[in-house]
């Protein structure tokens, strides 16, 4: 493959997957892999890890401890994805619902010994080699306790800064660097009107960065179905589930198209323990009963669980994906069959 597209669900295990092929009103996209395979997310220091560290597995290909951005086990850098292919020419993006401070899109271009170290991590991105971003965060860019003005600095590196909306390829393809800030923290729910912003986002990212026929990596994260699980919220769970799986559709209808192109989806962790279970209803003789035809969504915890998380791959080279495997493992495939390691 010359491009590679990985998107990740954060929080995602096989049950939130499953929500897609029972609430979506058409046919989920996650239904168009042929190549499945199962990883563990354990960390360096949990047997159940955080998104840092999970996303520090996917963009470096290193264990590491819970909270880390890009760090090893002792504290020390290590290089991730981004800064590999940028020696290679290669353009890179990043989008996510969340700030794109958040642990996931954090561990792609920054380097901190805590996922807290918001401020710090907007710094990582002005020196980063990122060609296109869009997410939510603005607020650590240019209302920040050092009063240091990042919207400025990231302009004096090239970027073009919209804080508004997304643009269309046509407005943008003449930039650069464009980056997208489209929230002061993290975006809006689906629930609150988010709209269109992942798969779009994910579309003109695509646009953006294959423009001139470059080779490009992208990380997509659906950043919120975490959240939704987070809080045990079963609405919250499946409209981000859905949202998530539309960009999937985005990917997966260039690749088709391009032929070049990897796609690999997944999760950094399941989060909720969620169930999709029985409705348990009474009947008229006050006797309760599960009824079969009815789905519920039953959750276990409010944090984070360990079950093996599921990969899909489609494009040249997605058959590496199959099998059982650790999460570092996406790294050292992808860097494998495109050869940019």
């Amino acid at each position: 493959p010359k491009n590679v597209i990985l998107l990740i669900a954060d929080g995602t295990g096989l049950t939130q997957v499953s929500t897609a092929f029972y609430f979506k009103e058409s046919d989920p996209n996650y239904g168009r892999f042929k190549h499945i395979g199962l990883i563990n997310t354990s960390s360096s220091s949990h047997n159940i890890t955080d998104s840092a560290a999970g996303a520090t597995a996917f963009a470096s290909g290193v264990k590491t401890y819970n909270g880390a951005i890009g760090v090893l086990p002792d504290s020390t850098s290590v290089e991730n994805i981004v800064e590999v292919i940028s020696k290679k020419n290669i353009k890179s993006g990043v989008i996510a619902t969340s700030s794109i401070t958040h642990a996931t899109p954090a561990a792609f271009y920054a380097h901190a010994i805590s996922r807290g170290m918001a401020e710090d991590i907007a710094l990582d991105m002005v020196a980063s080699d990122v060609d296109f971003f869009a997410a939510g965060g603005l607020k650590y860019f240019n209302k920040r306790k050092d009063s240091l003005n990042l919207v400025s600095e990231l302009e004096g590196k090239n970027f073009a800064i919209d804080t508004v909306a997304l643009g269309d390829i046509n407005s943008i393809s003449n930039f650069e660097k464009i980056g997208y800030l489209l929230a002061e923290n993290g975006m809006p729910k689906m629930t609150e009107n988010r709209g269109n912003f992942l798969e779009n986002a994910t579309q003109l990212g695509i646009e953006f960065l294959s423009k001139n026929n470059s080779n490009f990596f992208m990380m997509v994260e659906g950043s919120q179905v975490d959240w939704g699980g987070h809080e045990n919220d079963g609405e919250y769970v499946i409209t981000e589930l859905i949202d998530f799986d539309d960009a999937v559709g985005k990917a997966l209808d260039f690749a088709e198209k391009d032929g070049n192109t990897l796609v690999v989806v997944t999760g950094d962790h399941e989060t909720g323990g969620l169930a999709l279970s029985s409705k348990q209803r009474v009947n008229e003789h006050g006797k309760e009963y599960s009824d079969y035809n009815q789905i519920d969504l039953t959750f276990s915890t409010g944090g984070h669980s360990t079950t093996l998380i599921p990969v899909f791959a489609y494009g040249p080279g997605s058959e590496e994906f199959n099998g059982v495997y650790q999460n570092t493992d996406i790294y050292t495939k992808i860097m494998e069959v495109t050869g940019w390691k």
